[in-house]
Parts: C-alpha cells; structure tokens; sequence
C-alpha cells in the first residue's frame, strides 16, 4: 500500500471465504488500450454495479467486488456502511438477511456472507463507502483476469486477503436504491442495433432475419470473455470467407465492440468485457449499451430472444439509464408515487421486431473508390462505435497502408468525443462518446478526411526488423490440439495434427515444407492484439510465402501462451493463455511485458513491424521465454522501412510461380472443402 493509499485508508476488509470468483472491479473499466488487445473489463452489470455505488455515495470511479455464482465471505474491522445488488438472494450480514438494495451499517466485526449468487441471475456486486483502495494499473483499478493485472493483484480474492477501504469524507448521502435494481430473470429480452456485418454479403436476408427469430439459450461456455449462445445454425450468402478462412463467417481481422455478436463459426458469441478486441468473425448484431448487463447475469439455460430496434430506440433507452443514474434519489421518488397510484413499473416494454432496419445494417455513408482512395463504408456497430470498411473483402496491402493513415489522420484531428481507435486488416473501428459526438456527425467527418489521405503507393512507413525465435511442433501446441480433440470435436479436420491439416490445405508435398514456409517467410505486422496483450497479426510480404487455412469451429478454449498459428492468410502470435482459433505450428517468446512503474510500453511489437522466425529447439525456448520474461532480454530489433513498391516488386518479378501457387492451393483449398460436405 502507497503512502497515498495509507492516508486515504479508514477500514480493512478482510476474506474469510473467496466464493467462486470474486474480483475487484469499477465502473468505467480500462480505455485506450483496445488497439494493443487490452479489453476494458470493469463490472460487468454495470447497472447494478452503478447502482451499489450510489447508494453508499461513493463516486463513480469508486471499486467494488464483483461475485459470480458463489459471492465470498467477508469481516471489516470498523464501521462501514456497503449495498448488494445483482443476484445475491440469500446473503446475511451476521446472520441476518442483507436486503439488496437497501443501504446497510456494518459494525466492527461483522461478518457478510454474500451466499449463492442467481438462480434466477449469476452475479452480486458489493459497493463499500469510501470504495476499494487499489492501484491503478494503466489508468484503472478493475481487474483483467487473464491478463494478470488490476484489482487486487490481477487476481481473484483468496481466503487471507485483505483489502483497504478508502475515506468517507465527502461521500454523498446514502439513498436506498432497492425499487430501482433490475429484475433477475430466466427468460431474457435483449434489445439490438443491425451491423455493422449483415445481409446480403455475409448472411442471406432470410438467414438474417431467422437469427431475430431463434430462441437462443445461453450456452455453458459464458464467462467474461463473451457468452456462446446455442440455436440454429446461421442461413450464409457464400460459400467461405476466401482469404480469411474456410468457414463463410471468417472475415478479414476487424475490431469488435463489447456486446457485439459474431458468429464464431456458426456460434453465435456475445463479446464480454474482457474479450478479445480483434478478430476475423462476422458481427450481424450488436447489443446496446443499456442491456448488455444482462449478459453478466444470464445463467447457462435461460432463454435469450433477440429484438432489432432502431437507433432512435437505443438513444432513448441510453437516456433513460443515464437519467436514472444521473439522479437516483428523483428515480426512486418516481417509482415510489407510481406504486402508490397502483401503476406498473416504468421499466421501458421491447419494441416489436423491426425487420426493415436489416436493409442497411446500420449504414452511415458510402461512397465509390476514387483515384488512389479505396470505396468507403461506415457502419453503425452498436450506438457509440462505428466501423470503417475500406475497398472489397480481399487482401490488399494498399488497402491497409491507406487504413493506417486514415488512423494517423484522425488521431491528429484530436476530435471531441473520439475515445478509441482499433485499427484492422481493411477497417477502422471509432469508439466515441456520443453525448459529445453523434456518430452520424463522426461518419461525415471521417469522410471529409478520407478525401485527404494520401496515394499510400507514395508513402513509406519507418518500422523495424523484429527477429523471434520460434519452437516448431512445440509440445504445448500439440497438448492444445490434444485437449481440443478429446474435448471438443474429435472429428474435426484438423484433428490430430494441424500441421498436417495446412499442409493438405496448401497442396505441399511434406509436413515440414509448413515449417520451411513460415522459416523463409518476411512478416508484415498489420494488427495488433488479436488475441490480447500486443499479439500480432502478420502477413507474409512475398505471396509465395502465404498460407491459407481456416479458424477452429468451435474456437478452441484453451491455447499456450504465445503460441504461434496460421488462421486464414494470417499468422498470430497468442498474447497470452486463452481460448483460440488459428491452426498451431509452434510457440516463441513473450510479446507483452508489464513491468509496474517502468516507462516502456508493455507490448513489444508495433504496427508494419516486419517479423522474421529463427527455429529453436523447445529447451532453447524455455531458455529465452524466462530471460524476456524476467526483462534479462529483449525482442532483437533493428531499424528498417516499409513501402508498398516492394511488394509491387515481388510480384512482378515472380509473377508466374506466384500464379502457379495461387492456383495449387485454391484448389487444394476446394478439394478440402468438399472433403468436408461429403463427411
């Protein structure tokens, strides 16, 4: 505990039991760093989480505990006040039911047991006055359990831990908020806005429309990460996603919002707040903001119904929840005479479905390519994120030079309201406060400055050469492949080996010639945190080099960290532990290193970073993995330039064998495919 800490500290709370999984989480999360792979996380059930907060008078920013199933057990050694909220319908404070909701004195000694958290709903927030006292880690005390970082220790609570309450002074009155918490539920009505992916490209109008229609039911992989929804399959317009993946929902890596709902496959998955920032799904729907709270408190079973609103809808819904927090006390006062009038809760009744607004998805403004600017596309994705979509659905570097400096042009615009950046393969992702910034408003401004970009065939991009070591046919690759076989779909075409299967998929004559390939190879960084933490995404710069594969369907759910697969055209580097979908050929060292206090970034690798791969032994790995680790070590980097002339070059050098490469493995590529369909 800081100096700093130890004066504003009144109160120690103290973990008797740690429940399930309980975290130290805030409300607003952690922002500015979705475009190196770090998600926001924060609570979850926001609403309740806000609501616990304003019922003690803490401020907003102040950090509560966030309780999943099992909520934990708890002493403080002074007085404090704290309220439940969320699902916590059997929780005591010494022995005595703690009402939820309602504001509760805490004397020296006391014991709260939070107890069972749902049934129905699966999360309990606790808020104390004066809020949790914990570092700050990149600008937020919310914890991210994946990353390791935040909170307490970036961690969940064990038994023996003890946290700091913070001071009272100043804290607003207390008020009783128990008329304003949201019902718990089996049976869930979500409202969503269409886009920014949809029909006809991606989905057929009918298949579209039939995912409004499906009863889905929350699947028994939901987490933090996002929720798996169970249902029909989607209704697709195309075969596969060329390039980006085998599967028809495989699109070239673009960024997602939290609550958006891509089809994994043909899964559909709700984007939590710690899910990944980049990836190469589609995303027909995205929830808006003020119901993605019940995604933390849908349990495995309930039922989800999908209702597509307008944007005028969510604004107003927005608004809503925003007036409610805005001034709790007059939102209770309202309920309080509606109840005496005998009326009904003004909790606001779903629209009915709305299937013209699947026309447009969400559309903003489209304009034809000109010149040296690609065709644009702005799309809605959610109601305060918009998508940028750059020139056809296929790989083109020009494409994603002229993306960077569309990126690098806003940035220096430094427009009110723009909040966050995630640039993709042939997109551009704009989080925005829309209270500053309308995102009708930010479509036209980023049209005006799309007039402005640059020729990027003119452009050359200072980078460097980043050599990795990289442990071919890694035993942890293969534990990965191991674990999915027997747990998830035995019968998967990539099951046993991986490497076998990109091998067929690229009409090479030997197992080893995947190796030689990704040896041989010059990487061009051109995404970052697809999988988290500064993990890259990267082309090879010769098309010779190019493999293509497709993504796991289902994603695997467990994946080594910085393991090294092929997903589509693209090679990733895995930021760290977790679930995954590109074929694995190996693994190398660390590309995220958080040192607390120091000065350097914690990702090692930057955007057109050109990457190359120097095979190691798996003992000489584990060698160099705890020397970058422990910072005895660093990437090996030297300075080096980028520009678009050099693969123009390439390709016009080796345009025959180029071509013979294309062909052999496009159909190698269908041959799969229709190995596949005849399964």
């Amino acid at each position: 505990m800081t100096t700093m800490d130890a004066r504003q500290a009144t109160a120690t709370m103290a973990v008797l039991a740690p429940g399930t999984q309980t975290t130290v989480q805030d409300l607003a999360g952690r922002g500015g760093m979705w475009d190196v792979g770090v998600p926001p996380s924060g609570a979850w059930d926001d609403l309740s989480f806000a609501l616990a907060n304003l019922a003690v008078g803490n401020p907003p920013a102040a950090a509560g505990l966030e309780a999943v199933v099992t909520g934990p057990v708890l002493r403080f050694d002074r007085r404090t006040t704290v309220c439940l909220t969320g699902a916590a319908p059997e929780a005591t404070v010494d022995g005595r039911p703690l009402r939820p909701g309602m504001v509760t004195s805490v004397l020296p000694g006391s014991i709260v047991d939070i107890g069972r958290c749902g049934g129905p709903g699966m999360r309990a927030y606790l808020a104390v006055g004066g809020g949790l006292v914990v570092p700050e880690v990149f600008g937020s005390r919310t914890t991210f359990l994946l990353g390791g970082f935040g909170g307490f220790g970036g961690r969940a609570l064990t038994a023996g831990d003890e946290l700091v309450v913070g001071r009272t002074e100043n804290l607003a009155a207390p008020v009783d908020v128990t008329a304003l918490l949201p019902p718990m539920k089996t049976n869930w009505t979500v409202r969503v806005l269409a886009g920014p992916h949809g029909a006809p490209e991606h989905l057929t109008p009918e298949g579209a429309a039939e995912l409004l229609a499906a009863a889905w039911t929350v699947d028994h992989r939901a987490d933090r990460t996002g929720v798996r929804l169970a249902g029909p399959a989607p209704r697709w317009a195309r075969q596969d996603g060329g390039e980006a993946g085998l599967h028809p929902s495989n699109i070239h890596d673009s960024a997602y919002p939290v609550g958006g709902i891509m089809l994994s496959g043909d899964t559909p998955v709700v984007v939590g707040p710690d899910g990944p920032s980049l990836g190469g799904f589609v995303v027909p729907f995205t929830v808006i903001r003020a119901d993605r709270w019940i995604f933390a408190q849908a349990r495995p079973g309930d039922a989800i119904r999908l209702v597509l609103v307008s944007p005028e809808d969510a604004e107003t819904a927005n608004t809503r929840r925003s007036a409610l927090l805005a001034d709790p006390r007059a939102a209770v006062a309202a309920e309080f005479e509606r109840t005496l009038a005998g009326l009904p809760a003004t909790a606001p009744v779903p629209p009915a479905a709305r299937p013209e607004l699947l026309r447009e998805h969400g559309l903003l403004l489209e304009r034809p390519a000109a010149g040296p600017a690609p065709a644009l596309v702005i799309r809605r994705a959610g109601d305060h994120h918009l998508l940028v979509e750059a020139g056809p659905a296929v790989l083109d570097l020009r494409v994603r030079v002229w993306i960077h400096l569309l990126a690098r042009a806003l940035r220096a615009a430094a427009t009110a309201g723009v909040e966050e950046l995630v640039e993709g393969v042939r997109s551009l992702l704009v989080r925005v406060d829309p209270d500053r910034l309308p995102l009708p408003r930010l479509a036209g401004l980023l049209g005006e400055l799309a007039a402005q970009v640059p020729d990027p065939a003119g452009v050359t991009l200072d980078v460097r050469e980043v050599t990795l070591p990289i442990a071919f046919d890694h035993p942890a690759a293969h534990e990965a492949m191991t674990r999915y076989a027997r747990s998830v779909r035995p019968d998967a075409p990539w099951c046993p080996d991986n490497v076998e299967f990109i091998r067929r998929i690229n009409d090479l004559p030997e197992r080893d010639d995947v190796f030689r390939l990704v040896q041989e190879a010059t990487y061009l960084v051109i995404g970052l945190g697809d999988v988290y933490l500064g993990a890259p995404v990267a082309l090879p710069i010769d098309p010779r080099h190019r493999l293509v594969t497709t993504k796991y369907d289902p994603a695997r759910t467990w994946t080594p960290q910085n393991a090294v697969g092929i997903g589509g055209v693209y090679l990733c580097v895995y930021g760290m532990e977790g679930p995954g979908g590109y074929q694995l050929v190996g693994r190398t060292v660390p590309v995220w290193r958080h040192v607390p206090g120091s000065a350097e970034p914690p990702w090692l690798l930057r955007q057109f970073d050109r990457l190359r791969f120097v095979p190691v032994t798996a003992e000489e790995l584990a060698d160099r993995r705890a020397d970058v680790k422990a910072g005895r070590r660093t990437l090996a980097c030297a300075p080096a330039t980028f520009a678009l002339s050099e693969v123009d070059e390439l390709e016009a050098r080796h345009r025959e064998e180029i071509t013979r490469f294309r062909a052999g493995r496009q159909a190698a590529f269908h041959a799969e495919r229709e190995r596949w369909q005849t399964r």
